[in-house]
């Protein structure tokens, strides 16, 4: 099977000669040894004014693989990719939030080739990627961890807390450092995903209900509902309601998709708390520029909007350093 090649000058050169012998173009394409369509798109395509002239023809074949080979995305575009990569977005929310608030349009799959080929060059662009490594399935069997009295299933939880149209429907969880130290309770927004961290000094079911109170009670007039999973740490919840006055479920166990948002959450945090880390060296200022970072961060499901921008109508501040 022939496979494509250019053609050279010295072949234009041929072709002219052939042409003027009133050669066809199928017997030009057996002399040459390329295929009939390749004469063809040579004839159509790179012929001048005064017809077929090889040094002409070669001229244009040149310039238009110039066009071709010349960068389809501009340095400075990728520059803000750069920008926007090392804020710990991910590729798919810069590829909507660029195209809907600069007008630059590069597809997420692009993004990640420009991460490894950064990384190819001797970069570290990839190291601000969520997924360093691939993930492995976990499969559990029963539940070990005890029950938590006077819980309330997800069964009964208000339908209109699954539609996510009204803003009070939180998720909270923990996520674990250093095993018998500090962690840190995560608290989700459904509708506008914003998200409030704290550190608590232990994983104790009081330690954490007062971190909980405290970090929501400044919006307890927005809490309706909180959806916690199993873990232990939750067995204050009924203290929980009554101090906000609001209504708490659990989710089945292993059941892990009926809280999806913190899920994510929490896979957000990894990027700046790997597993094993010391939460007891964390300090205020540490846990308030990660929340910053998750509430500045766009969101596929928010539109490419952030949810500080949903929430308060405040934009991310990596946009104005264009």
């Amino acid at each position: 099977m022939r496979t494509y090649t250019q053609l050279t000058r010295e072949q234009r050169y041929q072709i002219k000669a052939l042409l003027k012998a009133q050669h066809t173009q199928t017997e030009m394409a057996e002399i040459l040894g390329v295929h009939k369509s390749t004469i063809s798109r040579e004839l159509r395509r790179n012929r001048g004014l005064r017809g077929y002239r090889p040094k002409q023809a070669d001229n244009l074949a040149t310039q238009r693989r110039q066009r071709l080979n010349r960068a389809r995305i501009p340095t400075h575009h990728w520059d803000r990719v750069a920008t926007l990569l090392c804020e710990h977005w991910s590729p798919e929310p810069i590829s909507g939030w660029l195209a809907q608030e600069e007008g630059i349009v590069i597809s997420h799959e692009w993004i990640y080739r420009y991460s490894y080929q950064n990384k190819r060059d001797g970069g570290d662009l990839y190291k601000h990627l969520r997924c360093q490594k691939p993930r492995r399935k976990r499969y559990g069997s029963n539940d070990r961890r005890g029950q938590i009295k006077h819980r309330i299933s997800i069964e009964q939880r208000p339908k209109v807390v699954d539609s996510r149209s009204r803003t009070g429907d939180w998720e909270a969880d923990t996520v674990i450092g250093r095993t018998g130290g500090a962690v840190l309770v995560t608290l989700a927004k459904r509708k506008t995903r914003c998200s409030i961290l704290a550190l608590a000094k232990d994983k104790s079911a009081k330690a954490v209900k007062e971190v909980l109170i405290d970090a929501l009670q400044p919006y307890a007039a927005q809490v309706h509902t909180i959806t916690y999973d199993n873990g232990k740490e939750f067995a204050h919840h009924g203290e929980i309601v009554s101090a906000l006055d609001a209504q708490g479920f659990f989710a089945h166990p292993y059941h892990s998709w009926e809280r999806g948002l913190n899920e994510n959450r929490k896979g957000l945090i990894r990027q700046y708390l790997p597993k094993g880390t010391n939460f007891d060296e964390l300090s205020h200022e540490d846990i308030w520029y990660i929340m910053d970072k998750l509430n500045n961060r766009p969101r596929k499901c928010l539109d490419y909007k952030t949810p500080n921008q949903v929430f308060f109508g405040i934009n991310p501040p990596v946009a104005l350093a264009s």
